[in-house]
């Protein structure tokens, strides 16, 4: 049985964990900053670099990872205008994860597509 202290405990554990999943959750916003990571930089590259992400969610994403601080956009006087997106230092803080994540999905897809191999053999 977990004691009072022990649960508070977890819950204090958790709570930077819960904090890093709502800033980077949603099907997109990794990819995107994968995207602006592998050099993408203007609107359209980013959407193009991601299938099936809409003008719109990109929009949408790219607006919540400036708020957090995870991309700076930045606006030329130019004609025409020109927008380009980077990381933050905030940002490439993600990279060990970004990598861990890819290696466990490298792994999990291996396991999954073998085990599929397996039942339906």
């Amino acid at each position: 049985m977990m004691t009072k202290n022990k649960h508070i405990e977890c819950l204090h554990s958790l709570l930077p964990i819960r904090d890093a999943i709502d800033v980077i959750s949603g099907k997109w916003k990794l990819q995107i900053i994968v995207s602006i990571w592998s050099g993408n930089q203007k609107f359209k590259e980013i959407e193009r670099s991601i299938p099936k992400l809409t003008a719109k969610v990109l929009a949408k994403e790219l607006k919540d990872l400036e708020e957090h601080k995870l991309i700076k956009r930045t606006v030329y006087d130019e004609s025409p205008i020109r927008i380009q997106y980077t990381l933050e230092p905030h940002a490439k803080s993600l990279e060990p994860l970004i990598m861990a994540l890819r290696d466990f999905g490298l792994k999990h897809r291996k396991e999954v597509l073998a085990r599929e191999y397996v039942i339906n053999k």
